[in-house]
């Protein structure tokens, strides 16, 4: 039997962060069901720091962790992980309501209007803009880079990774939890369930009612850019409804029609309506004939009931820590994740940037979406 302080089961960029902030206090073990960490959603980002998307708090998660991207801690990494890039909400006349309400969330956005567009972004068909907000706070992210040197600080800070172990079993004896993975036993009083799309059976094997927490499908393509088109430096482009959005790739055209198919836990693949759709809004937004799609496929962005993430020990269970429900935000708050979960873990104070994270707590408990009473038999 291995046994340490703290198992964390799912090495994906959330569990592999949280592994290597814990690890600063404690025996860590991570555990992750694949050979390889960050097989699934964090392989399949779209790789992108967008600090005005999403929930206001998710997007004070995103803010906390921007430091990190910019400037990462001593001998985390030797690439960078942060490369400038303008994220812009663009919307039709139909959509001019939307575009108004996001820039009261965020007066700081620069109001673009079409022409302004056009000059960023010549693509666009005549008459289909109203206008569009820019934020210049936006990036391109190295997510690998970024697992890399999470996993590097873990193993620096002596923990263990183990690929190919899928936990089959838990229970809670003596004071500890006992996980079955992959023909060994592990064993913790802690253990942190951070296993993406899989969460919820996670807790299941551990006697746990569901929390709601659904994996669902989002497609991605890549397309050539038009001739005599450099890319390189458009912005981030996305509909201010979320119906689409695009942006350059590797001097091609990433494409997503930002779909949410429900899902179960599973290794993703594009559907050709989901592909079709999105090289569909992509043409009616440009006036552009796609003849042919590069590259295509899909990953599983997890969402709790309220779209918010998931961190904190789960009430009915001694020892039994959530760190889930990402959703399409996981890479751009991994950092502020990662302390928090060090915080309510092993009480280690929130730092430097991290300072004020401490008041979301409450916001993210898994309290929020459960009713039963503390115990390890629920």
């Amino acid at each position: 039997m291995h046994t340490s302080d703290i198992v964390v089961i799912g090495a994906g960029i959330a569990g592999s962060s949280a592994a290597a902030e814990l690890a600063a206090d404690a025996r860590v073990t991570l555990l992750e069901m694949e050979a390889q960490p960050g097989y699934h959603a964090t392989g399949r980002s779209a790789a992108y720091f967008a600090p005005s998307y999403g929930h206001p708090i998710v997007r004070e998660l995103a803010a906390c962790s921007a430091p990190v991207f910019r400037k990462p801690p001593p001998e985390f990494t030797d690439v960078e992980l942060f490369r400038p890039r303008d994220y812009v909400m663009f919307g039709r006349a139909d959509q001019a309501e939307s575009l108004r309400r996001e820039q009261e969330a965020e007066p700081g956005l620069e109001w673009l209007d079409a022409d302004d567009v056009q000059a960023l972004v010549p693509v666009f068909a005549d008459g289909y803009l109203h206008g569009a907000l820019r934020d210049r706070r936006g990036g391109d992210l190295d997510v690998d880079a970024l697992l890399q040197g999470y996993l590097k600080t873990f193993r620096r800070r002596g923990g263990l990774l183990l690929g190919e172990r899928r936990a089959t079993a838990l229970e809670w004896r003596g004071g500890a939890w006992r996980v079955d993975a992959g023909g060994e036993r592990f064993e913790a009083p802690v253990l942190v369930n951070a296993a993406g799309a899989w969460v919820e059976q996670v807790a299941a094997l551990a006697g746990l009612p569901p929390l709601g927490i659904s994996p669902l499908r989002r497609t991605a393509l890549t397309i050539d850019p038009p001739a005599g088109v450099c890319v390189a430096d458009w912005p981030e482009m996305f509909d201010v409804d979320e119906e689409f959005y695009f942006k350059p790739d590797a001097g091609l055209i990433l494409i997503s029609p930002a779909d949410e198919t429900p899902s179960e836990p599973c290794d993703a693949q594009p559907e050709e309506w989901d592909v079709a759709m999105g090289v569909h809004r992509f043409e009616q937004a440009t006036g552009l004939d796609i003849r042919h799609v590069r590259h295509r496929w899909a990953g599983l962005r997890t969402f709790a009931p309220d779209r918010l993430p998931v961190l904190g020990e789960d009430p009915r269970a001694e020892g039994f820590f959530w760190l889930a429900g990402q959703g399409g935000y996981g890479v751009m708050t991994a950092p502020a994740a990662a302390a928090l979960i060090r915080r309510l873990v092993t009480g280690a104070p929130l730092e430097n940037e991290f300072a004020d994270l401490g008041s979301l707590e409450g916001d993210l408990a898994p309290e929020r979406l459960i009713t039963r009473k503390r115990g390890n038999r629920p």
